[in-house]
């Protein structure tokens, strides 16, 4: 799985390095989040995201997107966990202004509403993103995307869970 994530991070980077123009951009939304493996079964968890990103082009039809959030997750309101997430986004334009997003993210854990979970799971998260967006021309951005965690975040020997989640949020690219 490592060699995956890293061959979509050297093809991300080739891009990139092959951008034409850059623009930044900010976005924010409301995620609702579960655990999976081990874990699943529990309530959802509703929360929000918020960060910026800067938007390559590489084609016409064919852009690169990283990003950095603040985002919220977890199982239920007293299983939460923060992450500052890492999305790095291949963004193909089917047509004027919607995109289709796929593209793999790396997450750091900044804290857990509790100690016990707080000890219980990993500091570093990975997993794969794709949804789709729709732009207008004044810069207003839409999107929907889901996180499929990859990682088991588990650090309890024995007990294996991840994280998955829908984010819907909106944008505005300067």
């Amino acid at each position: 799985m490592k060699k995956v994530l890293f061959a979509a991070i050297a093809v991300m980077a080739f891009g990139i390095s092959n951008a034409q123009e850059m623009k930044f951009g900010v976005k924010a939304g409301y995620s609702s989040t579960n655990f999976t493996g081990d874990a699943d079964g529990g309530d959802a968890r509703g929360g929000f995201y918020v960060g910026g990103l800067v938007d390559f082009t590489v084609s016409e039809k064919f852009h690169v997107q990283p990003e950095l959030m603040y985002s919220t997750e977890g199982a239920s309101d007293d299983a939460g966990i923060d992450y500052l997430r890492l999305p790095i986004m291949a963004k193909y334009y089917v047509m004027e202004g919607l995109s289709l997003q796929a593209g793999p993210e790396i997450a750091f854990k900044i804290a857990a509403q509790e100690d016990l979970l707080d000890e219980a799971t990993k500091s570093l998260d990975f997993g794969l993103g794709f949804g789709a967006g729709y732009e207008l021309s004044n810069g207003l951005m839409f999107d929907a995307r889901y996180n499929l965690g990859l990682a088991n975040i588990s650090d309890v020997d024995g007990f294996d869970f991840g994280n998955a989640g829908l984010q819907i949020g909106l944008g505005y690219r300067f």
